[in-house]
Formats: structure tokens, sequence, C-alpha cells
């Protein structure tokens, strides 16, 4: 069966979804965007993605392009065409077509809704787990604001393309005074000898995470120690264990930062418990969907 995307208003075969070439997210990157995980058959923590999206939109001054009940509906609908029990779903919204100018378009011009579901195979992350992943460190170039979720990632993509000429799969960005920010599309954690979970509070300088809030509660049911702090390269090379958070990846161990491996080289058992128990304090909204 052919993919199915969603694109103002109409469900169409993915491989003709298009927007105009006067989409103000093509000629600007003048829109946001969420990701949510499919798991089961249930779309994960998907209130908390809605409620980021509502808030990224209202930075941006970018009308609602729908109620939250329309919106809900045509996930479902995207999930289910698309028969995906594990995936993603990527929905995008921009300030809509209009003729090119650094201005905002005149009132009433309608958002632009693009809506995208597709199937990660159940426990491919999973393999990626068992064996950690490997981080580098690149210099913090990007705007202020991003704890706004616009679909302006160019630096996050030069980024990620180094992590991955360099063998790694992800890269932290340093802010002006040597602390590490996120990732360029995870946010980053350490874990020090005494077990007590790092991350930097989500204030400034980084992105809300969705599944970071969700390790937070998740932490706080195991009774783990929890400090919002920011931390330096060289006391994440020093920690006992360390991990990125992101919806499509979960809790993902690292085992290697820049040339410095961590602990013997292998997930710990803290980022491991972490990544096996996760959904444990997800919200979790059942859906039917077709296939497996």
């Amino acid at each position: 069966m052919s993919r199915v995307a969603y694109v103002n208003g109409q469900y169409v075969p993915h491989s003709h979804a298009a927007v105009h070439v006067e989409d103000r997210g093509y000629q600007f990157s003048d829109g946001v965007y969420e990701v949510c995980e499919v798991w089961r058959g249930q779309i994960v923590d998907m209130t908390a993605h809605l409620d980021r999206l509502d808030r990224s939109l209202s930075e941006l001054q970018i009308a609602s392009p729908m109620s939250r009940a329309a919106l809900v509906q045509v996930m479902k609908e995207v999930i289910s065409l698309n028969r995906v029990k594990n995936g993603l779903i990527y929905m995008q919204v921009s300030r809509g077509v209009a003729p090119r100018d650094h201005y905002f378009p005149p009132a009433g011009t309608l958002p632009s809704v693009v809506m995208t579901a597709k199937s990660v195979p159940a426990g491919k992350m999973d393999k990626v787990a068992e064996q950690g992943v490997g981080v580098i460190t690149v210099e913090e170039n990007r705007w202020d604001r991003v704890d706004i979720k616009t679909v302006g990632l160019l630096p996050n993509v030069l980024a990620k393309q180094k992590a991955k000429e360099a063998g790694a799969r992800e890269a932290w960005f340093v802010d002006k005074n040597g602390l590490i920010t996120e990732g360029g599309s995870t946010n980053a954690w350490i874990i020090l000898k005494n077990g007590t979970l790092v991350t930097r509070p989500a204030t400034h300088g980084i992105l809300k995470g969705i599944t970071r809030a969700g390790v937070l509660k998740l932490a706080e049911m195991k009774g783990f120690s929890v400090e919002e702090r920011g931390f330096s390269l060289e006391e994440a090379k020093s920690a006992q264990e360390a991990f990125l958070t992101s919806a499509s990846g979960l809790v993902m161990p690292v085992v290697k930062i820049n040339e410095t491996i961590l602990g013997d080289g292998r997930p710990g058992p803290i980022v491991q418990d972490l990544r096996k128990s996760f959904h444990e304090a997800s919200e979790l909204i059942k859906l039917e969907v077709a296939g497996g």
C-alpha cells in the first residue's frame, strides 16, 4: 500500500504531496512542526506535543489551522491510512501561501498544514541503543529562540552532518560559557557517579523536549535524583553515563563524547532502565490502526 500524506485539507499519495512554491515555510522557514511517536498503535504524549505546537504558533503569531479536535482526527486518519502501528507522525504548519515578502501576509491568509506518517520497524532503535552512540561537540551558532520548534533547522542539519562524517550520531552544541545546550535533534543528559541525572533547564537555550519531560516524570517515579542545570564538556566526559532524548530515539545511550569513551564503552544500567520503562510515564492515546 502506498503512503498517504495530508496537505491542506486533502489526503494525497505521498509521492505527489506538495505545497505551493510561495509557501512561507518553503521560502522563509516561517513555520513550526511536531513529531509524535506511535507505539503499539498509540500516540505517545499527544497532548503535550499539541500544547507545544500551540505555543510555537503563538510565539510566531501564526493562527491555529484548525481546532484541536479536528487536528487530532487528521492525525489519527493519517496514521490509519498509512497503517502505522510503530513509527512516527510528522506535522508542519506554516504561515501559508502569499507573494514573497518579508512582512506578514494579509490577515485571513490560511496557514498551510502538512502531515505524514511512517512506520519504523519495532526494535530498530533498540538495536542502536544496545550499542550506544557517539556524539561530537560544535559551537553554538543558532538563533536565540530555539525554544520555539520552528522548521528553520539549517544549523542543526550542518551539525548533524558533521557528526555523521565523524562517525557519530549526534552533535552537542556548546554555548559561549562552555556549557552544553542540546543536540541537533535531541536533549542532552549526563548521569553522575552518584546516580544523579543532570540536564540543562528548559528555560533558555534549548527546546523543552516532550521526551525530556517524560524522563523527568519517570525519574521522579523511580526515585532518581535530578539536577536541572548546565554542565560542561569536561563534566560530561567524566560522567558515569550519558544519554539523548527525542521522540524518535526515546532514551538513547551515549558511550563516546568526541574521543572520550564513557565508562566501559557500553550503555550503563540506569540509561538502560530508563529506556526500557520509558512508556510507563507516557500519555498513550489509543487508536484503531490496520495492519501490523
